[in-house]
């Protein structure tokens, strides 16, 4: 399993145990949720076109013929109406399945080109490409045949960065898809180093991976601005000022590796299920409902990775901001008196908790919950007071429900606290057909 090296080397231990230089390549989706949306309808290409969150709220995914209208993202759906209108910007509400299913598809192909591979998120990933380079004519025409493949077999465009440390490969990636000239792929190693210094000082320090917005006020009051000025800085002074993982940065921007890749994404310390509603709600009841509804999705994710949670935090929301109506947010930890994946478990705890801070006469909007304290199943000791049967009992019922989902859909099998007629379910008015995950949608 990868992990984050504690310290920082130039040189990996490769496959036959001869040491060789670290090379990363990022691949990234160009605007994954709009590119999964233009696949399926070409006709879209060129159309300025905006993917909302839930409740067709926010823009979180924007063209490019959007992002050159000024739009930034997050930008409410209603601020930009009268924008679109003059500019024809469709809207589409967001597809998560289509997404997710489209990224794994993205994903299997990359495996093709190199078996070391981190998904680090839905549309980027790392590979190392070292050891395999060299069976595509090298770094840069691998770049160019995982670009073609991508394109070819999914539709989705691609861009390629390549680089001897992930930071560096996540700036490649940078100057691959904001400059024409690259042709999607950026291979640092085929630029001089006039001509990586001479890139990097056109790349203000926020664009770096790692760098936040607070990090980046603080390194340009030390005068550091650009990309270029944080390599040439001493990675002890920048030790000093913000610590041992701004100056693995430092390093990693020097070409010294010190991260390798997450071959297996670590478990989670804190699962958490929520979402606006598509409607205010009042009742406890319709409130128990979408609790419930959140439980279940936590404790399959929670199964799947082989954990249990010692405690279950609800909380519920109304409107911060509606300025005419009485507001109210109520939270409690609910603990368990045993570590538990069980998901009737974990409603029965969620719902107590509901029932203490729930306060009839307010229009909730929002509600979640988080399963927290979570440790391995496998470390967790019996009690004298456990019954073996009830664990083997509660653990083939889990089983089968989620072999039923898996197999059926999501839900086919539920608890009933999660109710049926959902009324409170996130709206998504303008959400396109999942083509490759359900058949009465193709």
């Amino acid at each position: 399993m990868g992990k984050r090296s504690r310290g920082c080397s130039p040189l990996f231990i490769g496959r036959l145990g001869v040491s060789v230089a670290a090379q990363f390549a990022l691949v990234d989706v160009n605007n994954f949720y709009v590119s999964c949306e233009r696949v399926f309808r070409p006709k879209l290409e060129g159309v300025p076109m905006v993917v909302l969150s839930n409740n067709d709220g926010c823009a979180v995914a924007r063209s490019n013929e959007v992002k050159a209208l000024g739009v930034k993202m997050g930008t409410p759906w209603f601020k930009m109406k009268d924008l679109a209108r003059e500019h024809g910007i469709l809207a589409f509400s967001s597809n998560y399945t289509l997404y997710g299913d489209m990224s794994n598809r993205a994903s299997s192909i990359l495996r093709d080109f190199s078996p070391d591979i981190e998904v680090y998120s839905i549309d980027e990933s790392f590979l190392r490409v070292e050891a395999v380079a060299h069976l595509y004519g090298g770094i840069a025409a691998m770049g160019l045949q995982i670009r073609e493949r991508v394109m070819r077999w999914t539709g989705l465009p691609v861009c390629v960065g390549c680089g001897p440390t992930k930071t560096l490969a996540k700036l490649a990636n940078h100057l691959a898809k904001k400059n024409a000239v690259f042709n999607g792929v950026c291979d640092l190693h085929a630029l001089t180093r006039p001509e990586r210094q001479q890139w990097m000082s056109k790349i203000e320090v926020g664009e770096v991976w790692g760098v936040g917005k607070r990090i980046s006020i603080r390194l340009q009051e030390m005068g550091i601005h650009t990309v270029l000025d944080l390599r040439n800085t001493s990675p002890k002074e920048i030790h000093t000022q913000f610590g041992v993982v701004m100056e693995r940065t430092c390093n990693e921007l020097r070409g010294i590796s010190c991260l390798e890749l997450e071959d297996i994404a670590p478990a989670k310390k804190q699962i958490m299920s929520s979402r606006s509603f598509g409607a205010p709600v009042e009742s406890i009841e319709e409130l128990g409902e979408a609790i419930s509804t959140y439980v279940a999705r936590a404790g399959e994710k929670l199964r799947q990775q082989e954990s249990v949670a010692a405690a279950v935090h609800v909380f519920i929301k109304t409107n911060r901001f509606s300025e005419n109506q009485k507001q109210y947010n109520g939270d409690l930890l609910v603990p368990l008196t045993g570590p538990s994946d069980d998901t009737l478990v974990l409603i029965r705890a969620a719902l107590s908790g509901l029932k203490t801070i729930f306060k009839p006469g307010y229009r909730y909007t929002k509600a979640g919950i988080m399963l927290s304290l979570l440790t391995d199943k496998s470390e967790i000791q019996a009690t004298l007071f456990d019954n073996p049967e009830d664990g083997a009992r509660s653990a083939r019922l889990m089983a089968a429900m989620d072999a039923v989902n898996n197999h059926y859909g999501r839900d086919t099998l539920r608890s009933g606290a999660s109710g049926i007629e959902h009324r409170w379910a996130t709206r998504a008015e303008n959400r396109s057909p999942r083509y490759t995950t359900r058949w009465d949608e193709l």
